[in-house]
């Protein structure tokens, strides 16, 4: 493959989680969330595009919220629970994205805010119409997602290398 082909990003927010006594970590999706991760999957689905690799917090609410999301894909990628996901500064995930082998075409990376709805800013460049305000209007809510493209190659993820192409929010 060669490097010039455009590239997406998929990031994912995971879906609404119930604040019980149980450490952040842990924390299960709520009723609504369990609702939503599905219907976050199949808009992802209606993209058309086919996912080489998943990175999904470790968090309880982000691998619930990929494992109702990704049964509505055409095609499941190869998935990694990645520790660093979780609490990661906008840093961290630039690092993260960073890591990726260049035989990745598309990849969707299941998280939290802030740090989500940051690397989507960060990385847009540009964007289409007005995918960016409607973005930062709605300030990333649970089960939504922003797409980016860009050229290149993963260790060339930085600031202002991305398109953002798509947003799309449950409930908006």
């Amino acid at each position: 493959m060669s490097v010039e082909e455009p590239r997406r990003i998929v990031l994912l927010r995971h879906a609404k989680a119930d604040w019980g006594q149980e450490a952040d970590h842990e924390r299960p999706l709520a009723e609504r969330g369990r609702q939503d991760a599905p219907v976050a999957g199949r808009k992802l689905a209606d993209t058309g595009i086919a996912f080489d690799l998943a990175l999904c917090s470790t968090a309880v609410r982000t691998r619930e919220t990929w494992k109702l999301a990704v049964q509505e894909l055409p095609q499941r990628p190869r998935t990694v629970y990645e520790e660093r996901v979780y609490e990661a500064s906008l840093g961290e995930l630039i690092a993260l994205l960073n890591e990726t082998p260049d035989d990745v075409r598309n990849l969707v990376l299941i998280g939290h805010n802030p740090g989500v709805h940051a690397l989507a800013d960060a990385l847009a460049g540009e964007a289409e119409g007005d995918v960016l305000a409607r973005m930062n209007r709605s300030g990333f809510p649970t089960s939504a997602y922003a797409m980016l493209t860009f050229e290149g190659s993963w260790k060339s993820v930085e600031h202002g290398v991305g398109k953002l192409v798509d947003f799309w929010a449950p409930h908006s």
